[in-house]
């Protein structure tokens, strides 16, 4: 397979940086053992999605959680979506093997419309459903320095639909991932990885690496034990160099693309017997981006930042083709006033432009369309004591092509009760724009044949939903509360508390029966979709790490979700507000062990308990992920990895409006090296 259309806009730079010329081979780079970085220095660790700004991790005052490329690589986990199941709070479920639903505090799907999720800052949820295609965000999983979670509501920085949490994959800088680096993975299910990283020097302020990966999975199997053709196959190739044009000026220029193919299975309606067929299609997709951010530091603790990107994306099955373009802008800048303020502003613009075609089950009405967003948001830090008492207040104001104004403002207050103890607590608005399918899709969903108990009449019965260009953003407000405690030197915790009332709630309406003469003579059963429900949710998570001896490392969370959703009186949906109550696992348990058995042999072990998702009748589970690793050499490392081993095959999630036939998710053995020189 060659690289084609977007991602062949890549291929040109990275064979230009290879060209630039190759220093010699690098020493071999030593990986640190996450069992030797003390509590208290991950209690400090940097991070920066919280507040758009560099910050503790205990100074920070929301839900974060930080996964960290130690926590990847003893994990064994060989994708982004598989290594977010680190993070507690978030649920991670396998639809088949190509698809996920990844959420936070609720409203799982494989869309899930409420959790902003961005790599370097470059937002990659789709406008098409507000959610994420997670086959399609990869890279080479060693080059990743951090992945920050934020539970809970970003708005007042990241914007709309950042609503129950972000998620912002960070990479590292090129000047660390210099020398070659090869990683080749085998295992079970067809399954078959490879990759290939080279980072060199282009004078002494420039540094670059470019990378190629090639993956492959096998399909998997239904509930009913036939064959799920969801296996896929994707090549990417991508670059990143980083620069100084003075000693207060760098840039940085990131780049990628992709072209791989999906194979599915999905349930297509049909208005003559048997009114119903199981398809079997392959998705073929292609993208790629150009990103590029200059900064001028003007002291350390004033700096500007000014990133732009180009995003193209394009996909096309059998129900549905698009090709997406998205431009974006973003001014930032942070400064203090004293010792007592720290403020961030900022300004961006974003647009996006869309080419459609459809089939007779599903299409977009026009099939061109496109939207842009403008925006300016401000946020202070105010020091009220110092070292032991913080404020911070700010907003965001967006103006988008579907519901004009949007506000989003939060307060958040942080007390350092000791040096070691921290209490925080927010009150902050989000809200939730509409997508481009909820406005203008027509999907054609079940036939009911005629005669039947539930049709009576003589024509076939078919529901089809219909997008609505009256919706209005659904909007969340939400009360946190938080505590971190450094208890000693070898034992943390923090846990989270929340409380969210939801109004504007997206449902589908039911309309009045219709007949239609085409294709054939059916009734059409119409649905619309408005904003007739509202409802709150409120949980807790609790993380805790404890280090009972040098070379042992312990790791324990816990999340407690309850949502509770109500139609409005006035509503005509025929689903129950339970359905998306319980797409949600009411509980979830997780416990990491990490082992150094030897300077060169360490074993890690992740167990998980998943509750009960009685929306898709599926049952609570209970799996164990295993990684032995060995490295013969400073340079070499190899990996035995186990995942879900605890049985044959289970299931993670179910059907959804597009309605793929779900697989099971397969126990596998994988056999991975990492080779650097």
């Amino acid at each position: 397979m060659q690289l084609s259309g977007a991602a062949a806009m890549v291929a040109a730079s990275v064979a230009s940086l290879l060209a630039v010329g190759c220093p010699g081979a690098l020493a071999a780079q030593q990986l640190r053992d996450l069992t030797t970085i003390p509590l208290e220095q991950l209690m400090t660790m940097e991070v920066t999605s919280a507040a758009k700004r560099p910050q503790k991790l205990s100074d920070a005052t929301s839900a974060v959680f930080v996964i960290t490329q130690e926590d990847i690589r003893r994990s064994g986990a060989t994708n982004i979506p598989e290594a977010l199941r680190l993070a507690p709070g978030l649920q991670v479920a396998r639809i088949d093997a190509n698809a996920w639903s990844i959420t936070a505090r609720g409203f799982a799907s494989r869309f899930a419309n409420k959790l902003l999720v961005l790599i370097d800052g470059r937002t990659v949820y789709t406008p098409l459903f507000s959610g994420v295609f997670w086959d399609r965000h990869d890279t080479i999983m060693e080059d990743i320095d951090r992945i920050e979670v934020i539970r809970g509501p970003g708005a007042a920085l990241w914007g709309a639909n950042a609503v129950n949490g972000v998620i912002n994959v960070i990479t590292k800088h090129s000047r660390d991932t210099q020398g070659a680096l090869a990683t080749a993975t085998v295992g079970t299910s067809e399954r078959r990885e490879v990759g290939l990283r080279y980072g060199g020097a282009a004078g002494a302020d420039t540094t670059y690496r470019a990378f190629a990966k090639d993956s492959e999975h096998g399909s998997w199997r239904t509930a009913a034990g036939t064959d799920g053709r969801d296996d896929w196959r994707y090549r990417r190739a991508g670059m990143r160099a980083d620069g100084q044009w003075t000693e207060n000026d760098s840039w940085m220029l990131d780049a990628s693309g992709y072209t791989g193919q999906l194979g599915e299975t999905f349930t297509s309606p049909q208005l003559t017997p048997p009114f119903s067929a199981s398809l079997n299609g392959t998705t073929d997709v292609d993208g790629g981006y150009v990103l590029g951010r200059w900064t001028r530091s003007f002291d350390a603790d004033s700096q500007l930042s000014l990133q732009a990107y180009y995003d193209r994306t394009s996909f096309d099955d059998l129900r549905l083709a698009e090709s997406r373009d998205i431009a974006d802008l973003e001014l930032v800048h942070r400064f203090n006033i004293g010792s007592v303020n720290s403020i961030v502003w900022g300004v961006g613009y974003r647009f996006t432009q869309d080419s459609t075609r459809g089939s007779s089950n599903l299409s977009l009405t026009p099939a061109d369309a496109s939207a842009s967003l403008v925006n300016i948001f401000a946020q202070d830090t105010i020091a009220i004591l110092e070292d032991e008492l913080h404020l911070t207040i700010g907003s965001k104001l967006e103006h988008n092509s579907y519901t004009d104004f949007e506000v989003q403002p939060t307060a958040r207050l942080l007390w350092t009760v000791t040096p070691t103890d921290s209490v925080w607590t927010a009150v902050s608005r989000a809200v939730r724009t509409p997508s481009r399918a909820e406005r203008d899709i027509n999907l054609a969903g079940s036939v009911l044949p005629p005669g039947s108990a539930l049709n009576p009449t003589p024509l076939p019965l078919q529901t089809t939903i219909f997008g609505s260009r009256g919706l209005v953003a659904e909007t969340m407000t939400a009360f946190e509360l938080g505590y971190r405690s450094q208890v000693s030197s070898n034992l943390s915790f923090d846990v989270a508390a929340f409380y969210n009332r939801y109004e504007n709630l997206v449902t589908t309406e039911q309309g009045t029966p219709f007949v239609s003469l085409s294709p054939t003579p059916h009734t059409v059963l119409p649905f619309s979709l408005a904003n007739k429900m509202s409802g709150r949710s409120y949980g807790a998570e609790l993380l805790a790490t404890w280090q009972p001896l040098d070379w042992w490392r312990l790791q324990g969370s816990y999340s407690f979700l309850s949502l509770d959703l109500r139609l409005n009186g006035d509503s005509l949906a025929p689903v129950t507000a339970e359905a998306p109550e319980k797409a949600s696992p009411r509980h979830q348990f997780g416990l990491r062990s990490m082992m150094d058995l030897a300077p060169t042999l360490s074993l890690d072990a992740g167990a998980r308990y998943v509750d009960a998702l009685p929306t898709f009748g599926l049952p609570r589970y209970v799996e164990l992920n295993l990684r032995l690793g060995w490295r013969p050499t400073p340079g070499l490392e190899l990996a035995l990895i186990g995942e879900s081993l605890l049985r044959p095959r289970h299931a993670e999630f179910g059907s959804e409006t597009l309605p793929i036939v779900p697989t099971r998710v397969e126990r596998a053995i994988l056999l991975q090296s990492v080779l650097r020189f």
